[in-house]
């Protein structure tokens, strides 16, 4: 059986300016980097705006196993499946961070004959957008640093800089450090720390950010810290924010790349949906929605993270909420949620799989509350037996839940077709949306209306050093911003080890971290981290080039 690699490497791409010109973009609208790649230029985004916008699918899925769940190769066979059967539509997917690609994953392009191309250069570099956020938020970082060293006008307290570094992958010894050591000359001593870029607070203005404006006004809008009086200090009061908007105005260009297909696809901002708010840039979502019919686009993680981000952070810098919602799950990671080992999991086993019907469950009954019809996708794998696949067709039947079989890992655009007829029927629907709570609502109303609605917890706690942050955020009237949940993708729970349907938990919040440009507050539950660590055996042991120059080991 091929590879992801050598199914892409085997494909035959358009110029990037014949898959533009299909969307009705002239060569000047785009900005090649090479041949495949683009970047839609600032005055054609700007114009996009004015157009009517088409539908918009938003897929998401059950809580992550390592078994696997596929959301990003439905999303693209979706996507190749809806323009296969005549409805002219676009993809809006975040970019790879280095942190999983050389960790965990080995690369996140989509898999079999449904991959976003080149999937090579979308993984490893792309077109730079990464480097670029973590130059400006470093830069930020000595900005700050040599201000405190040239005589700290502000008197900015070094003990209380709420503004670390980043770098795009994942070092867990950079988590905490010591920077200034060596004398006067090197500038003053103090704690600081490293996150990964993508949870960096600059990531999610880029991908909140409208235009360049919005974008400066952001970024000047950036906690940094506190001076001696106990008063906040700002971006704006260093007067820097002209100079990060000039390292970000490239990279807040969405760059369009094709599908094995050539549907083409706008992949753009890779915040994390677990330590971050998990979603695409609004530029690029906004700019798929006036060109084309229907745009498909992707929440990082389970429904409880990045779907709920989605429809509470992202959607009301929207110009609306996703007409229909894609639900995607698999009978082996339904089973995983079940109780089954990950090396059972090629025994048939319904009880395991029944029990794991909870989990979807939960998750189809937490988005329906927002308004939005919910499909299931179910991802079929090889494994699967005859009476797995009709168990679960059952299960969802008897809940009333629609439900399409996918096979577009190995039939590409023939194996989402079911999927498309159950879709579609939806898409013409005009239903109202209702988040899970309303931004004006109280703080600990919005948490606990979050925590029950997307969760299925009784509530939430917070503990002694949460509880004084918010008392400081609410005196500083920071309350009234939205919520971005920082806790474990793989259980509802703040408990990774709790898989399917945890019953008679609670969530505990341990600290809040204020991203005061990006709009929002993170509350940090349980023990996740904002840089992660590699594993034993990371992806990148397997990955380099052959002796003709082809790229190896990613997937």
């Amino acid at each position: 059986m091929e590879t992801d690699i050598q199914i892409a490497q085997g494909s035959s791409l358009k110029p990037i300016v014949e898959i533009a010109a299909a969307l009705g973009l002239s060569e000047d609208a785009i900005e090649q980097y090479g041949p495949y790649k683009g970047k839609i230029s600032y005055p054609t985004l700007m114009e996009l705006k004015q157009k009517e916008a088409g539908k918009l699918v938003l897929v998401t899925a059950i809580n992550p196993t390592p078994a696997g769940e596929g959301k990003s190769t439905v999303t693209i066979g979706l996507a190749d499946s809806l323009n296969a059967a005549g409805h002219q539509t676009m993809i809006a997917l975040r970019e790879p961070s280095l942190g999983p690609v050389m960790g965990l994953k080995g690369g996140a392009a989509g898999g079999g004959y449904a991959q976003v191309l080149p999937m090579e250069d979308i993984n490893l570099h792309f077109t730079g957008d990464m480097h670029a956020l973590t130059s400006a938020h470093n830069t930020l970082s000595a900005l700050i640093d040599n201000h405190i060293h040239q005589g700290n006008a502000l008197d900015l307290d070094p003990s209380r800089i709420a503004w670390k570094r980043v770098l795009d992958i994942n070092d867990r010894s950079l988590r905490q450090i010591v920077t200034g050591l060596g004398g006067p000359i090197n500038g003053q001593p103090r704690e600081d720390g490293f996150d990964i870029t993508v949870a960096s607070e600059m990531m999610a203005i880029l991908c909140l950010a409208r235009d360049l404006q919005d974008l400066q006004e952001r970024l000047a809008n950036i906690l940094i810290g506190y001076n001696r009086a106990d008063q906040p200090l700002f971006v704006k009061d260093l007067e820097v924010q002209g100079a990060l908007t000039l390292l970000l105005k490239d990279a807040l260009k969405p760059n369009l790349v094709q599908t094995i297909y050539g549907t083409p696809a706008l992949v753009h901002g890779g915040p994390f949906a677990n330590i971050a708010h998990g979603c695409n840039s609004v530029l690029a979502t906004e700019t798929a929605l006036s060109l084309a019919d229907i745009t498909v686009t992707e929440a990082g993680f389970g429904a409880d993270l990045g779907a709920e981000k989605f429809l509470d952070i992202k959607v009301p810098h929207l110009r609306k909420a996703p007409d229909a919602i894609v639900l995607v799950a698999t009978i082996r990671a339904l089973k995983m949620h079940g109780g089954i080992s990950k090396a059972d999991l090629a025994q048939e086993d319904l009880g395991t799989l029944e029990a794991g019907f909870a989990n979807l469950s939960h998750h189809v009954n937490s988005l329906a509350t927002t308004g939005r019809p919910v499909i299931v996708a179910l991802n079929r794998f090889a494994g699967d037996s005859p009476a797995e696949l009709t168990l679960l067709q059952e299960l969802c039947q008897a809940a009333a839940i629609p439900v399409a079989l996918t096979e577009v890992w190995e039939k590409g655009p023939q194996g989402g077709q079911e999927l498309v007829k159950t879709l579609l029927p939806y898409l013409a629907e005009e239903k109202d949306f209702t988040p899970y709570y309303q931004v004006e609502d109280q703080f600990l109303t919005k948490l606990e209306k979050l925590a029950q609605k997307a969760y299925g917890a009784q509530g939430v706690d917070l503990a002694p050093k949460a509880a004084k942050q918010l008392n400081h955020f609410q005196n500083q009237g920071w309350d009234q911003l939205p919520i971005c949940m920082a806790k474990t993708p793989y259980s509802l729970s703040d408990n990774p080890s709790l898989g399917g349907r945890p019953q008679n938990f609670r969530i505990t919040i341990r600290e809040f971290q204020l991203r005061h440009g990006a709009g929002f507050i993170v509350a940090l539950a349980g023990n996740v981290l904002t840089m992660p660590g590699l594993p034993k055996e990371p992806a990148a042991f397997h990955m380099g080039l052959d002796a003709d120059g082809q790229v190896f080991g990613l997937f």
